[in-house]
């Protein structure tokens, strides 16, 4: 049989991490068998539904490389892919009257009054269980308030007696007291199917052999089996992933800021990146290789070793992926990706491809850009204590010796290119008996006024030229001398 999976978002907004993962899982199983993978849209929750968000699940799955073989864009026989679309096509009521004429379901016309009187607390929480009142109501008291129109539900005929057991990939078998399932509501009183129930009918109509989604449905999946059974119908197979928390192990919520697709690529993170790192959000391959591209993902996932635990959404970790794939780009990528970080910190006529080249292996999103080039358009104020190096063997008084001479050989070279100004610097050193180092480091202190920066002294000399150089040389030592006077 060939392997079909899909993914069924809701438009409720921005592409939730949880779901992104829930997209690649069967985007994954589904390549990884030469399968189909299947785009439906559910939104039978109109009162959730936002406006633009069917626009974000195919630009984050464009942009994603999760291409759909089958959608409402492109039909593959078994559309509508659209939930509301199949409502108003009468799937879902037509599935509904078949479980109703199998003694599997029933019209339910009990009002809210009613069923707020069913309510009771257990265990401090308070719960609700339908009492099967309207599964005694005669065929002609049915057909009655039909026809006089009254509202009604449709709800599930469970059995109180006996249990019910669900097998899932990940968690193993789960077997409920049927006692503990209650008779939820296929069709609601609008009319639309719940969430539940939609899922099952669709899932059959359309193929689907394994379903992927978080193990917050766990505690529903038994309810699934007994609509399966009560079609008549194969249970497809079901891979149920972990939760993901946070670093504080708590459940990822948009107060997080990372909690989105869009949210990681406006924070700097390359698509290809957070592929990467939320497939490894509750699995590792066997070889426990973490740089994979979606070619490889494809190729090394295996279902089978998803874990049970919760997926710990670890900030540093993603980071420094990140980072991987930015010293992996070609440099043309990167410089045209970089280009509006620079930009919106350096005004100044300098050479901002030899800046992108600097910072190119020393950041790990792109934000990282500015403080590493804030330098360039202003010398900050700095402590004068930044001159002092113990490796370098320097302090602030060699260092205002040292600028003091090597002034005069820099102001007289003609040549500030990388190369001639290293070699002016290493000359200089030389005849004085420096090593190199003691020399370099109050330059490039000087230039820079920061501890680290992205190149050295003569490769930062070379960007701003000589006269930018010779002032921040001289704006060195006269700090130096009004903190040793």
């Amino acid at each position: 049989m060939k392997v079909r999976t899909r993914f069924a978002p809701s438009p409720t907004g921005r592409m939730h991490v949880g779901n992104l993962r829930t997209a690649l899982y069967a985007y994954l199983i589904a390549k990884h068998e030469d399968g189909d993978y299947i785009l439906r849209i559910e939104d039978t929750d109109q009162e959730r539904y936002v406006e633009g968000a069917v626009d974000i699940i195919y630009r984050t799955l464009e942009k994603t490389g999760l291409i759909h073989d089958e959608g409402p864009d492109k039909d593959g026989g078994v559309g509508p892919y659209v939930q509301s679309e199949r409502q108003q096509a009468g799937i879902y009521m037509e599935y509904a009257k078949k479980l109703i004429d199998k003694g599997e379901a029933y019209y339910c016309f009990c009002d809210q009054c009613r069923l707020d009187s069913l309510k009771q607390v257990v265990a401090g929480k308070e719960i609700s269980i339908y009492d099967k009142h309207c599964l005694g109501l005669s065929k002609e008291e049915v057909e009655a308030n039909l026809a006089a129109g009254k509202p009604f539900v449709i709800r599930q005929n469970n059995p109180r007696t006996g249990t019910t057991t669900f097998s899932d990939e990940i968690y193993g078998d789960i077997t409920v007291d049927n006692s503990e399932l209650d008779d939820m509501i296929l069709i609601k009183s609008d009319g639309y199917p719940t969430y539940n129930f939609a899922n099952v009918v669709d899932d059959h109509l359309m193929g689907i052999t394994h379903v992927v989604r978080g193990n917050e449905y766990l505690s529903s999946s038994p309810k699934y089996n007994r609509l399966y059974e009560a079609f008549g119908w194969e249970v497809p197979t079901y891979i149920h992933c972990p939760l993901i928390t946070n670093e504080e192990h708590q459940k990822l919520s948009k107060r997080s800021g990372h909690s989105s697709f869009e949210d990681l690529i406006e924070q700097g993170y390359l698509t290809e990146a957070v592929i990467n790192f939320v497939a490894l959000l509750g699995w590792s391959p066997e070889d426990n290789q973490e740089i994979m591209s979606l070619d490889e993902l494809v190729k090394n996932f295996d279902y089978h070793h998803i874990s049970k635990s919760p997926a710990v959404f670890d900030t540093v970790k993603l980071r420094w992926m990140n980072g991987e794939y930015m010293k992996a780009m070609d440099f043309d990528t990167f410089y045209e990706m970089a280009l509006p970080y620079i930009k919106d910190v350096i005004t100044k006529d300098y050479d901002l491809k030899k800046i992108a080249a600097m910072v190119k292996t020393r950041i790990e999103v792109f934000p990282d850009i500015k403080e590493h080039i804030d330098f360039f358009e202003a010398l900050p104020d700095y402590d004068v204590a930044m001159y002092t190096h113990k490796k370098m063997k320097t302090n602030t008084e060699s260092s205002l010796a040292v600028l003091r001479e090597v002034l005069p050989v820099l102001e007289a070279a003609e040549d500030y290119s990388n190369d001639a100004l290293y070699a002016t610097i290493q000359q200089f050193a030389a005849e004085h008996e420096y090593k190199n180092g003691y020399v370099l480091w109050p330059i490039r202190t000087a230039v820079s006024g920061k501890q680290m920066t992205p190149g050295g002294a003569t490769e930062l000399m070379e960007i701003f030229g000589k006269e930018e150089s010779l002032r921040r040389i001289q704006d060195g030592i006269a700090r130096l001398e009004k903190a040793l006077a």
